[in-house]
């Protein structure tokens, strides 16, 4: 169990996907506290551009919700059409918050994932899905 709290997105995503492959199951906690790192402006239209790109209809779909984001940015960093990369995603639980089943058991965080520092405090995944319109 990972708790995302404090943890660079892409960073978090990459460490989770390596371990994933290597057939670990992971439950990752706390989603919505996950940080996106760069120019506020920046990411805000990048997430509401990929957003708002296709069609309702015939997609691509992106999501609104900060657990199905995290989710989907552990898979494109897997091999998701190659069996071995559908299995692996499988074997991952992205939760906002933290569900009761999963309270008495101590969640443990990516060191290398940790947002350092910065003039400009990063964007958290929750601020970023208010804005697409999630009401979390």
């Amino acid at each position: 169990m990972i708790d995302a709290s404090g943890l660079v997105l892409g960073r978090a995503a990459s460490e989770i996907a390596h371990r994933l492959l290597g057939g670990e199951s992971i439950v990752v906690v706390n989603a919505e506290r996950s940080v996106v790192t760069g120019d506020r402006a920046m990411v805000l239209a990048q997430y509401t551009a990929a957003r708002a790109r296709g069609s309702k209809r015939s997609g691509p779909h992106f999501p609104r919700y900060p657990d199905r984001i995290f989710r989907r940015t552990v898979r494109g960093m897997l091999p998701h059409l190659k069996s071995r990369g559908v299995a692996a995603l499988d074997r991952l639980e992205v939760h906002i918050g933290v569900p009761e089943a999963y309270r008495a058991a101590t969640p443990e965080t990516i060191a290398s994932a940790r947002a350092r520092p910065a003039l400009r405090p990063p964007l958290s995944l929750e601020e970023i899905t208010r804005l697409l319109g999630a009401r979390v």
